[in-house]
């Protein structure tokens, strides 16, 4: 470096030149050739490391701005998400930071793969803004060549991730599933909600229809409390009523206005006699006391076995082959008793029928005959006892069927779970594909463009994962289809921007993608001939005219002879394609025409010239330029069909062009026979 400085201080003029040709000059020193071969490999071996530390660097202080900014929105997401759990809870505020601690932990994953992609697109943004990418391209430096250190540096990204949803992260989300359940059960007289049963409450629930946030007032109470079975379950009905706890937060009071209590008493003797079926009371106020412990107490972290997102990739594995062979154990015994259940046959034993199952064979019984000889009461009753055994089943398969459905869900979510683990650890690398190939493309640095593509990109990942996850939890795809959408579609996505970058080619053109749709709907741009201030040669407008006057009699001949209004022929469009140079010629000698007309000062010929249409030379000819593309679509019938209605709808605008072409021909060449004859 210090023999790059000396080289520019003797350099003249060197002042003058901008910031990226000194970084062009500097870049040109580090790698001029260098005669002693060991020298050579040093010198190559620095200059790797210059340009390395140098994008490293551009790309390390926006990683860790963008990583602090990623993982803040997604936690405003995830409190926005919880925030009446939060709010008025009374959380000290060591409660709240250990929170919040668990959550970032959890959501760090989430955030690394946004944080590269939008630092990214900043840092290349920035080096193409202020030319310096360029200055690198100019030295000889490829852009994989330049994505080398940050190559490395989001594979270490990646694998920080990885460590962190195998390791840290199902820690920390065991740790805040038992502080959500804690301080969700803390202080329910604040979250009781309207017009839906509430359970926060020990051995009680609880229906509100009106809640008054002013006052704490609940009307419309319906409570349902169970004590020692159900056979004692109680129903208390309330006009009014509040819920409050006591000063040592070990009770809960509950006040009632203006209701009724229903007791079912079954299972009580009343002194000793028989059992008084229910108890009934009206009162006009009456307060409940009940048993709570107001303090903070976390969960038992053995009742969040079944949470698959607090397990490490060994102990999701390891738990989803255990139920895997739990619910195939339960299916197999379920599917033995209804086989069972099956073969039984009412006429003989129920061992004789087990064993004729096993057997292989079932006894002989003919059950019309069996019932056509019974009388009209066995029909009624045999009936009726099948119509109960056929109900009997169908409770007992659906209660069956929840517990398998259950089952399933379970182990769907652990080897989901298993796979998202792997996802997002790759999703870093991905993201660097995208981003930083982006940012040399745009070459906007800041925080405006690369903050929109960013957003953009995030949001088709988080729209593809997340229609993939609820599709593969629900059963409805496979998991390995439903978790691998997102990468299957980011991946060509990366690979195609990094192409594009890497050769220089142009994917933000607006105007080549307008041209390309304009073509497939068949639209044009209108044609703009404007009075020239200077006019150099002035047109001949005898030769003009007389080539106009060709025009027509050639647009005319072309017209009979090809029949526009009739469809156009299968066979020539899709299979035998014959090139139409007539009104290639036509367009050519046109425009040639219309160059020479416009160096005019006539106004009324430069307005006739804008009325001329911009011919499509190839559009009435076939749908596609390779043969092979107009086969495949003759073939696919529905697309053959749409292409040659098209190209009919091609063939008529080109009659009303070439009627155009006449009329305009014909106003253009009586203006000079009045007005240019004399000059």
């Amino acid at each position: 470096m210090e023999t790059n400085v000396r080289i520019l201080k003797n350099h003249k003029k060197w002042q003058k030149r901008t910031i990226s040709e000194i970084f062009v000059l500097i870049l040109q020193i580090d790698y001029a050739p260098v005669r002693e071969p060991t020298y050579r490999k040093r010198a190559a071996m620095l200059r790797i490391k210059k340009l390395d530390i140098f994008i490293f660097r551009q790309f390390a202080l926006l990683f860790v701005g963008t990583f602090v900014i990623s993982l803040f929105v997604l936690m405003m997401q995830f409190v926005w998400k919880y925030i009446d759990m939060l709010i008025g809870k009374g959380l000290t505020m060591d409660v709240l930071a250990e929170f919040f601690g668990y959550m970032s932990l959890v959501l760090m994953p989430e955030a690394f793969p946004l944080a590269i992609l939008l630092a990214s697109l900043i840092a290349f943004g920035n080096l193409g803004e202020s030319s310096e990418l360029t200055a690198i391209k100019s030295a000889g430096i490829s852009l994989m060549q330049t994505f080398r250190s940050l190559i490395v540096t989001s594979v270490i990204i990646a694998l920080v991730s990885f460590y962190f949803q195998n390791k840290v992260g199902p820690a920390a989300n065991m740790k805040m599933a038992q502080l959500m359940i804690a301080m969700k059960q803390k202080s329910p007289e604040l979250e009781i909600p309207e017009g839906i049963f509430y359970d926060g409450i020990p051995g009680s629930n609880l229906y509100v229809q009106e809640k008054n946030m002013e006052t704490g007032k609940l009307y419309g109470i319906m409570i349902y409390r169970m004590t020692g079975s159900y056979e004692d379950q109680a129903i208390i009905l309330a006009d009014s009523g509040m819920l409050q706890s006591t000063a040592d937060k070990q009770h809960l009071v509950l006040s009632l206005w203006s209701g009724e209590w229903f007791e079912n008493m079954q299972s009580q003797e009343l002194m000793g006699s028989a059992a008084v079926p229910y108890r009934r009371e009206s009162f006009t106020s009456k307060r409940i006391i009940i048993e709570y412990n107001d303090d903070l107490n976390l969960t038992d972290a053995s009742l969040l076995t079944g949470n698959a997102k607090a397990k490490g990739l060994s102990q999701l594995h390891h738990d989803g082959d255990s139920l895997t062979a739990v619910y195939d154990s339960i299916g197999r015994n379920y599917l033995a008793e209804a086989r069972r259940n099956a073969y039984f046959i009412p006429s003989t034993t129920r061992a004789d029928s087990i064993a004729a199952v096993k057997a292989g064979h079932r006894p002989e019984f003919n059950i019309d005959s069996a019932y056509a000889k019974a009388t009209p009461e066995q029909r009624r009753s045999a009936s009726a006892t099948a119509l109960s055994k056929v109900q009997q089943q169908l409770s007992d398969l659906e209660f069956k069927a929840l517990i398998t459905s259950d089952g399933d869900k379970i182990i769907r979510q652990h080897k989901i779970e298993a796979i998202r683990i792997y996802n997002r650890a790759l999703l870093c690398i991905i993201f660097f594909f995208i981003g930083a190939p982006l940012g040399a493309i745009i070459r906007k640095g800041g925080l405006g463009v690369p903050v929109i593509i960013a957003v953009l990109v995030f949001i088709l990942y988080y729209i593809l994962e997340n229609t993939g996850y609820r599709m593969s939890r629900g059963g409805m795809w496979p998991i390995w289809f439903g978790m691998s959408i997102a990468p299957a579609i980011l991946i060509p996505l990366s690979a195609f921007v990094t192409y594009k970058a890497n050769n220089d080619s142009v994917v933000f053109n607006i105007d080549l993608y307008r041209n390309m749709l304009m073509r497939l709907l068949g639209l044009r741009q209108k044609r703009h001939v404007g009075g020239k201030e200077v006019i150099i040669n002035d047109p001949d407008y005898h030769r003009d005219a007389d080539q106009l006057a060709s025009i027509s009699e050639e647009t005319k001949h072309y017209e009979t002879a090809h029949r526009l209004k009739t469809p156009p022929n299968v066979i020539k469009t899709f299979f035998r394609y014959e090139p139409d140079h007539a009104i290639e010629r036509i367009s050519e000698q046109l425009e040639d025409v219309i160059s020479d007309l416009g160096n005019t000062r006539d106004k009324i010929i430069i307005s006739e010239l804008n009325h001329y249409p911009i011919l499509a030379t190839k559009a009435h000819t076939r749908p596609f330029e390779r043969r092979w593309l107009n086969i495949a679509a003759a073939i696919l019938l529905p697309i053959g069909a749409f292409l040659y209605l098209r190209m009919w709808r091609f063939r008529l605008r080109l009659l009303r062009d070439l009627h155009a072409i006449q009329r305009t021909n014909s106003n253009i060449i009586q203006r000079i026979a009045h007005t240019h004859d004399n000059k």
